[in-house]
């Protein structure tokens, strides 16, 4: 039996045990036996989300250089609408300068000692013969680059966090063969007593909230930042700098932390996860990508902005990125597949992303200070 065969039985046989025809959720274009392979179980059909446009976006970035379409995939009536002002506000203002500050994937495996003193003699150990264990991680991924390993010790147990460049690739599961096969030579080579427990002990931390992920980054650590001239403002986002201003620090910064947020921004996650979605991203990394500061001032006369995202994860291969419709999304932006050196496409990737969410909370803090937002959703997310 192939695989379109075996999702044509499963989704009949969901009709008939349910009782709903499956339509839409049958219909669509996908590699039906790439998909079954890499990306899917029990597979039945696709789940459809509307994509649309947003640019030209100017980017000045160190390798994403020029205007670029941005694809936007969500179900947010008045979202790319929004987003599509912020790029417009960007690119007559000369566009976003983007700096991508760090780069690395990590894996936090954990294991467990009888006691403390023994969780100590083990992280000696560790550290004396980091050399060795990075060089076992290189047996399993000729891309990874494992560039250090740091540890907390809780008691007995011990976290290890293998941070590392993975290429082109997000790499969360590069790593994260190349770690559990290290950690057990470590297991085996190690001349205390010591078991290798997890190979996810939550120290890495992957798609969850985190102080760790928000001081120490996490995939791609990004700034994007821009001055828009006074006369921009007023016309495109139809106020005023210093009401921007007013609004983004009493909303991102003091509303932030009233609630206890690592979200000091306007709406970062929005065009995370709508762009995720539209380029075959993990989505889940949205969690990650909503943490990050959003920062507005007056300049002279003008506002100056910038985000910065501490933990962006992107990739241009693998995953969900060799799926027809998101394949197409990352050729519209010139990203599709691996670059030449390895991992220059999902920096690029990253830049775009970082210069995309600025446009996002332009747009955003924009409306706020008008009083336009309820109105914009009105309009274009009601019908």
């Amino acid at each position: 039996m192939g695989p379109e065969e075996a999702v044509n039985i499963r989704r009949e046989a969901i009709e008939k045990i349910t009782g709903t025809k499956l339509e839409n959720i049958g219909y669509y274009s996908l590699d039906v036996k790439r998909s079954t392979a890499r990306n899917i179980e029990n597979m039945i059909g696709v789940a459809q989300v509307p994509m649309g446009i947003a640019g030209p976006l100017k980017v000045n970035g160190e390798l994403a250089k020029g205007e670029f379409y941005i694809p936007l995939a969500t179900t947010e009536g008045a979202l790319v609408a929004s987003v599509n002002r912020g790029c417009k506000a960007l690119t007559l203002s000369g566009g976003a300068n983007v700096l991508v500050l760090e780069d690395k994937i990590t894996r936090g495996v954990l294991f467990k000692a009888p006691n403390a003193l023994e969780a100590k003699k083990f992280v000696n150990w560790v550290m004396e013969n980091e050399k060795r264990i990075i060089e076992k991680t290189k047996e399993k991924s000729r891309h990874l680059k494992i560039r250090r390993i740091r540890h907390w010790i809780v008691g007995g147990n011990v976290w290890l966090r293998f941070e590392g460049e993975t290429g082109d690739a997000m790499g969360m599961n590069m790593i994260t063969i190349a770690s559990e096969h290290a950690c057990s030579w470590i297991e085996e080579n190690y001349p205390g007593k010591i078991t290798f427990l997890a190979a996810s002990g939550n120290m890495c931390i992957d798609k969850k909230p985190s102080a760790l992920n928000m001081i120490t980054g996490r995939g791609k650590t990004v700034i994007a930042e821009a001055v828009i001239p006074r006369d921009i403002v007023e016309r495109v986002l139809k106020t005023t700098p210093e009401n921007m201003v007013d609004v983004a620090y009493r909303k991102n910064l003091i509303g932030s932390a009233l609630a206890g947020s690592y979200g000091f921004n306007a709406h970062f996650a929005n065009i995370i996860a709508a762009m995720y979605i539209a380029l075959g991203q993990d989505v889940a990394h949205v969690v990650e990508g909503s943490h990050g500061f959003s920062l507005f001032e007056v300049q002279g006369k003008d506002l100056y902005a910038s985000v910065t995202l501490p933990a962006v994860q992107v990739g241009t291969v693998g995953g969900g990125t060799g799926l027809g419709t998101q394949r197409e999304a990352l050729e519209i932006l010139g990203v599709a597949g691996g670059g030449n050196p390895p991992g220059i496409n999902a920096r690029k990737l990253a830049e775009i992303v970082g210069a995309t969410v600025l446009a996002g909370e332009l747009s955003l803090i924009g409306a706020l200070a008008a009083r336009h937002l309820g109105k914009a959703h009105q309009e274009l997310g009601r019908g």
